[in-house]
């Protein structure tokens, strides 16, 4: 299995750091659609949807969602009120955390969760992508990072568990692990993006909540295949289980980065 793990990574490392220098926007928000699509075929056995039909129907309707969010992009407010909407919803799976049981057994509320979930990281991302590509090669990485970090922290020093009910295996440890490791990336990325000591500062600090955000993105995606007595969202990737299970702490980290970057108005520091 670790094998297999390894040579995954070896391959899809490189691809993905290629897709993000050198593919045009239009193509990479395509390649980034995919992924969403095939994100949302593996949330279908989450809610749960049983028949084949209802799966190819939420992947239609996301589909039409990012469609939608392509054409009014430009539109004013727009992409301000879709990274709100995301934020509020981080906000509420926060809560929904604290009291895991609350959600079972309400397929419609896990359906709305999908569009919350899966839209905005792509719509931020492509945002991200048309400012700078540099800057999503940073969100990747300080989450790639922090989640190397929380990993190995965590299977060394881990003691106290962060949330048992939800998901065993992390620890406070591993979180200490992870923000250490991803404000390292923080800092090193502002001054290469060459952040005045000000700037560098508030861009760190942003990374941090970037990073305490994506853990609510892993927890959540956990407490979902909790709920549904599953361990991995599916086996698409080998050794490393669905594409849900690759970019839980994504959906969250992207929109959080891409409206926090706007509104400290780093793009000009």
């Amino acid at each position: 299995m670790l094998k297999h793990r390894v040579i995954a990574a070896l391959v899809l490392i490189p691809l993905v750091v290629l897709s993000v220098l050198y593919l045009p926007t239009e193509a990479f928000a395509v390649l980034l659609a995919v992924v969403v699509l095939l994100g949302a075929w593996e949330w279908a056995q989450l809610v749960p949807l049983v028949s084949t039909a209802a799966r190819i129907g939420l992947v239609a309707a996301t589909g039409a969602l990012l469609v939608l969010a392509w054409l009014l992009r430009r539109q004013d407010g727009f992409p301000q009120w879709l990274l709100l909407a995301a934020l509020i919803w981080w906000c509420c799976a926060a809560l929904w955390l604290v009291r895991p049981r609350w959600g079972t057994g309400r397929p419609v509320l896990k359906l709305a969760v999908s569009a919350l979930t899966l839209l905005p990281p792509w719509f931020a991302l492509v945002l991200l992508h048309l400012q700078s590509r540099e800057l999503v090669l940073y969100v990747l990485v300080v989450v790639w990072v922090a989640d190397s970090g929380a990993y190995f922290a965590g299977r060394h020093w881990g003691r106290h568990r962060l949330a048992p009910a939800v998901s065993p295996g992390k620890t406070w440890e591993g979180v200490a692990g992870g923000m250490a490791g991803g404000a390292a990336v923080a800092a090193a990325a502002g001054y290469f993006l060459g952040l005045s000591d000000a700037a560098l500062l508030q861009f760190v600090m942003l990374g941090l909540v970037v990073i305490a955000v994506s853990i609510l993105g892993d927890l959540s995606i956990s407490l979902l295949k909790r709920q549904q007595g599953i361990k991995d969202s599916g086996h698409i990737i080998p050794g490393h289980g669905g594409i849900l299970d690759r970019i839980d702490s994504l959906t969250a980290a992207a929109p959080v980065f891409a409206m926090g970057y706007e509104w400290l108005n780093l793009g000009s520091a």
